[in-house]
């Protein structure tokens, strides 16, 4: 993550509307919050990491894979899944315009990673 994105961040996610991923801190337990963009479709919600294996999310959705997402103000809890083997070009190509050029501005050059995350009925925990 750069600098740069880092402070952008800090902004967003205290944005009533912005989606928002928040993830178990793999070392401190505690939550973390990202801003993210994605597509909601069916019962899971889909979304594209443009650092890849190097996203501190990816990181912490590998040592607990249980997370919660922040869908315009309401929070569902959900299991993430990280799909190496989903084409994440052509997933790009099927959530919002606005996020896949996001993504592509700012994961330049690096590994893009799908990730698809399963909401369980109920909404929040």
């Amino acid at each position: 993550m750069t600098a740069f994105q880092r402070r952008l961040n800090a902004v967003t996610r205290r944005l009533p509307a912005q989606t928002l991923l928040e993830t178990t801190g793999r070392v401190s337990g505690l939550p973390r919050r990202t801003p993210v963009g994605g597509r909601r479709v069916g019962d899971s919600f889909w979304l594209v990491s443009e650092f890849g294996e190097r996203s501190q999310y990816i990181r912490n959705i590998r040592a607990d894979p249980r997370v919660r997402v922040r869908l315009r103000g309401r929070w569902y809890t959900g299991t993430a899944h990280v799909l190496p083997d989903d084409d994440p070009i052509a997933r790009l190509r099927r959530l919002p315009r606005l996020n896949g050029l996001a993504v592509r501005a700012m994961g330049v050059g690096a590994g893009h990673l799908t990730v698809r995350v399963d909401l369980e009925e109920g909404g929040s925990r």
